[in-house]
């Protein structure tokens, strides 16, 4: 059985389909949130969030790209939201290589250099801080007041805004 599968019998069993507002694209609490895909981030019960309170995005380092101002300016401009909340965890694959390590190692691979950056960091809480500045200066985002950067330690569950 494939993990797809294993989802599927649990998308099956799911007794409540519907939880949450979903008259709106919309988020009731207009708040984007920008999180790693590391999967031990369990966003909406972190948060206690329930469907149609929050855009979320997530990527690798859960770091600001320009993919991520384009799905924050859209979210913003379009969907109404005024808040981000950044989140970047502990123990992050991305502190684990470096910038130059993963691009050799790709070219190698396929003959290809990335173009786009991979944002690897040694310190979780400089990459927040890089991020929230990065959001903060984009004149892409009309609303830049309440950006704020949190670090979420994956063995303890705490949460830490860094300044």
């Amino acid at each position: 059985m494939t993990a797809i599968d294993v989802l599927l019998k649990r998308y099956e069993k799911l007794e409540d389909r519907v939880r949450g507002d979903r008259s709106s694209p919309r988020p009731s609490l207009q708040i984007a949130v920008l999180t790693c895909m590391d999967a031990r981030i369990r966003t909406f019960e972190l948060f206690g969030l329930i469907q149609g309170e929050a855009h979320i995005l997530r990527n690798a380092g859960g770091v600001v790209t320009d993919d991520a101002i384009r799905s924050l300016a859209l979210s913003q401009r379009k969907l109404g939201t005024r808040e981000v909340l950044i989140v970047q965890h502990t123990d992050c694959g991305l502190s684990m290589v470096t910038e130059d390590e993963f691009k050799d190692e790709l070219e190698e691979d396929t003959g290809l250099r990335p173009t786009w950056a991979v944002e690897a960091f040694r310190e979780v809480k400089d990459s927040v801080r890089t991020s929230v500045r990065r959001a903060r200066r984009s004149a892409f985002l009309p609303h830049t007041d309440n950006v704020r950067g949190f670090v979420y330690d994956v063995h303890t569950g705490w949460l830490t805004e860094v300044e």
